[in-house]
């Protein structure tokens, strides 16, 4: 799977439309808080599973989303944190399929 396209929807979502025709969407928080990078991922190990992070308006605002190859993107957060590299089977598996009502 890849995305057609990437969407900021509501500055609180990432909208994703993949080229199989379904449309995804996860929240940025989650998106945030699922960071793949080492120091995210040390950060949930040091703290376990009770570790709740709290996000201020810069950690959960994207300014820059760069392809990586054919199989990821890097999210550039406000904050300045740009470490994390978002596969696309990875986007999927966190993301909630959108319900098209029509």
């Amino acid at each position: 799977m890849i995305p057609n396209k990437i969407n900021i929807t509501s500055q609180k979502n990432l909208e994703i439309v993949w080229n199989d025709a379904a449309t995804t969407v996860v929240k940025l928080a989650s998106l945030r808080n699922n960071c793949p990078c080492a120091v995210c991922k040390s950060e949930k190990e040091e703290f376990g599973s009770t570790y709740i992070p709290i996000y201020n308006n810069d950690q959960i605002a994207i300014s820059k989303i760069t392809p990586v190859g054919n199989y990821a993107v890097t999210i550039s957060w406000k904050d300045g944190h740009d470490t994390g590299i978002y596969e696309f089977d990875f986007l999927r598996t966190i993301s909630k399929t959108k319900e098209i009502s029509g």
